[in-house]
C-alpha cells in the first residue's frame, strides 16, 4: 500500500502487532504505532483508479476581452487532445491582485503519478505554445 498519513507518505513495508513500518518516498523508514495510525486519516493511493487534477493559470489585466473569452475553450481543446484524460471544466475563476485567474479540472484515467506528470507537462507546454501564438501574456 502506498499512502499518506498527515504530511508523511510512503509504502507500507511491514505491519506488526504494535507498529507499522513505512518506507518514505525520500527513502527513510518511518515507524508508526498502530494506535497512531488508527487515529489518523490515511490516503491509500493504491486504491485510486484515476486522479482529479485542478490547476490555475493567470493572465495579465491587459488581456483583451475577446482573448479572455477564448481561454476556457483553448484549455478544453488542449486537454481533450490528450489520450488517457477526461476533461471536466475550464472557467475564468477570479480577479486576483496581479492576474485574471482561470481554473481547469480534468481527470487522468490512471493512478500512476509519473503518467499524470507527463500529461500535465504536455498540457502546460501546449497552453504556453497556444498563448504565445495568440499573444496572451501570463501574469
Amino acid at each position: 500500500m502506498h499512502g499518506v498519513v498527515g504530511e508523511l507518505q510512503g509504502t507500507v513495508e511491514r505491519v506488526g502487532l504494535k507498529t507499522t513500518r513505512v518506507r518514505s518516498i525520500t527513502g527513510e523508514q518511518l515507524v508508526f504505532s498502530n494506535a497512531d495510525l488508527l487515529n489518523s486519516r490515511i490516503h491509500n493511493y493504491k486504491q485510486m483508479y484515476e486522479r482529479r487534477i485542478v490547476f490555475a493559470i493567470g493572465v495579465t489585466y491587459e488581456t483583451p476581452y475577446s482573448k479572455l473569452q477564448m481561454i476556457p475553450r483553448m484549455i478544453e481543446e488542449i486537454i481533450r487532445a490528450e489520450s488517457g484524460v477526461r476533461f471536466d471544466r475550464a472557467h475564468f475563476k477570479r480577479y486576483d491582485d496581479f492576474a485574471l485567474t482561470f481554473e481547469a479540472v480534468y481527470y487522468v484515467l490512471s493512478a500512476d503519478y509519473n503518467e499524470y506528470m507527463d500529461l500535465q507537462q504536455k498540457i502546460n507546454f501546449a497552453i504556453f505554445q497556444k498563448f504565445e501564438a495568440e499573444k496572451i501574456e501570463f501574469a
